[in-house]
């Protein structure tokens, strides 16, 4: 195990214990944020190297006192990966305020909170990553979308002023449009006659979130696309 610590946010059975997973074996100690204690804990028992830290992205607060911990247990962040996501699915005027706000707490507010708490060491040391699971709602607001494309979109376009902010001073900060329906229990009971190629791996999401996190300073990516060859786009 090595000094270099990964966070990761919004850790469920899907991306985000793939995400774990993937850092972990690359020697990563990896810090585990999402609101289920009951999950995480499992998750830690379960992969070596990987620490549990309950709490709300959304709640300033909560997100303060999870890096704190975080930074007294495991040192500073060198990546975070920034999968935290919500929000309803529903039209426009079917869309209660409060879970659009709660849309944009998770996915925009809880980038901007999380960001903040990493960023300072990453300067300090002149490099460091910070990585977020987008989707295609950040790019256009489908008909049923009404509450979760704008929060997605608000959370690209604060990834592209990060990255413009920090990436000049070391930090590589990317996007990465997950496209497509992940394959975890819940969708493959949902989409149960669909084929395996249907759906988007989440350990393969994993290894391109990877492959970022190794880039080059001289060809850094900021967006990258990722999508089962069927999908439209």
């Amino acid at each position: 195990m090595s000094d270099r610590v990964c966070a990761v946010t919004g850790v469920g059975p899907g991306t985000g214990a793939a995400l774990v997973r993937r850092f972990a074996a690359e020697g990563y100690r990896v810090a585990m944020l999402a609101r289920s204690a009951e999950r995480l804990e499992e998750l830690a028992r379960a992969i070596p190297g990987a620490g549990a830290y309950a709490g709300d992205v959304g709640d300033e607060a909560a997100v303060r006192d999870a890096f704190a911990r975080i930074r007294s247990e495991l040192g500073p962040v060198e990546t975070l990966l920034y999968n935290a996501g919500s929000g309803v699915f529903a039209p426009f005027l079917d869309t209660p305020p409060d879970a659009f706000e709660a849309a944009w707490r998770v996915n925009a507010l809880g980038l901007l909170l999380c960001g903040r708490e990493v960023a300072p060491a990453m300067l300090d040391a002149g490099h460091g990553n910070i990585l977020v699971t987008g989707a295609t709602a950040s790019l256009r607001g489908g008909a049923n979308f009404a509450a979760f494309a704008p929060a997605k979109a608000a959370q690209r376009v604060l990834a592209q002023s990060m990255a413009r902010s920090l990436g000049p001073r070391g930090i590589h900060v990317g996007y990465v449009v997950v496209d497509g329906v992940i394959d975890i229990p819940n969708t493959r009971a949902f989409f149960g006659d669909r084929p395996d190629d249907f759906f988007l791996k989440p350990d393969a999401i994993a290894e391109a979130f990877w492959q970022l996190a190794q880039q080059d300073r001289s060809a850094w990516t900021f967006e990258l696309d990722v999508r089962p060859f069927g999908e439209r786009w």
